[in-house]
């Protein structure tokens, strides 16, 4: 696997990565989104080696009771429509994983919020209310989730988290987080635009949907390491695309009206910067007079790379499914699980675009 990668926050014991490694590469074959084929490695989820001191949580420290995932009753929640790959492939990993391990697809229960943040929490109480044992939700938003906790806290249900992090007590109110650090995806982003730009010139952001940590960390590495980095490039436009392809390309409309000189175009995900491309080519724009640097890692993104619309693409690998059960499998088993479980993500360019095309989802 080519692109280059980089140490972020720790998180994970030795054991727990070189297994969760190890549960993902036997994965690959059913967890790429679309039904097309990778290799066995191809979208391996793998975290980052554990940091020294790193808070922890033991199932005798939370207080519950030993359960066989075999025969539990598991719970999961997806926050957003899965008309977006990243979601269809975050949701056909957890199911995947879930019948490798011999769960019934009856004691797997999945609902979907579809970017309505109350429905989302009504799903998890239901779900609560009929006795999951493990719930494992992807928030569509970061605050919000008392209620949630107050309920799970009573019945001792560990949480965990997974692409998103909820603004929360671990080892309380919920077990871990799994996920990428989105801070460091923004600065790695910056770079990317830097290079892009030759350092100098306007940039404009797609932001993600507000209240969420995703959005807030991949926007404030962007600038922050814009202003290290290049401080010749200058922010002329910042506005949401609510992480969606329709409102991308809305937006990216707006800009063009307002700003037809901009240089380059920043989009908190691949969605968004695939918008962004319908929006330049009916603006009579050609492949690269606008440089697109874009987080994600979704096959038509990286397709807009080999197509010369995107310069850049990060990843953010939505195949959860193994670890999030590696991860829940040796909480019950009295291992401790660190606060964050932090995975390394690739990054696609055109070195490797064309080549790794099946390595996106």
């Amino acid at each position: 696997m080519s692109g280059r990668w980089r140490p972020a926050v720790l998180t994970l014991g030795a054991a727990l990565l070189l297994a969760s490694a190890s549960a993902c590469a036997k994965s690959e074959d059913s967890d790429t989104a679309g039904g097309s084929g990778t290799s066995a490695s191809a979208g391996a989820q793998v975290a980052q080696s554990a940091a020294p001191g790193a808070k922890s949580c033991t199932l005798e420290q939370f207080g519950g009771t030993k359960i066989d995932l075999k025969t539990a009753k598991v719970g999961f929640s997806q926050s957003e429509k899965e008309a977006n790959p990243f979601r269809i492939a975050e949701t056909k990993s957890i199911k995947d994983e879930a019948a490798k391990l011999g769960i019934p697809a009856g004691n797997l229960q999945t609902t979907n919020a579809n970017s309505q943040f109350n429905k989302q929490i009504s799903d998890v109480e239901q779900m609560i209310d009929s006795g999951v044992q493990l719930l494992v939700i992807a928030p569509l938003n970061s605050d919000g989730w008392d209620s949630v906790f107050a309920k799970a806290s009573a019945k001792k249900i560990p949480i965990i988290t997974i692409d998103r992090k909820i603004n929360a007590t671990s080892c309380t109110d919920y077990l871990t987080f799994i996920g990428s650090d989105f801070e460091e995806q923004g600065k790695r982003a910056a770079d990317k635009m830097a290079a892009a730009l030759g350092n100098k010139g306007t940039v404009a952001i797609l932001l993600g949907a507000p209240g969420n940590n995703v959005t807030t960390l991949r926007t404030k590495g962007f600038k922050d390491q814009i202003a290290k980095v290049a401080p010749e490039i200058k922010i002329s436009f910042e506005q949401t695309g609510q992480f969606s392809r329709e409102e991308g390309q809305k937006v990216s409309e707006q800009l063009l009206q307002s700003n037809s000189d901009i240089n380059g175009i920043y989009a908190e995900n691949d969605e968004m910067a695939l918008g962004a491309e319908v929006a330049l080519k009916g603006a009579g724009k050609k492949a690269g007079d606008v440089k697109i640097v874009s987080i994600d890692g979704t096959k038509g993104a990286v397709q807009g790379i080999v197509d010369g619309w995107i310069y850049s693409v990060i990843e953010s690998n939505p195949r959860f499914g193994p670890l999030a059960f590696e991860t829940a499998t040796k909480f019950f088993n009295g291992e401790p699980i660190p606060e964050d479980i932090i995975i390394s993500d690739r990054e696609y360019d055109e070195s490797n675009a064309k080549t790794d095309l099946n390595s996106a989802y």
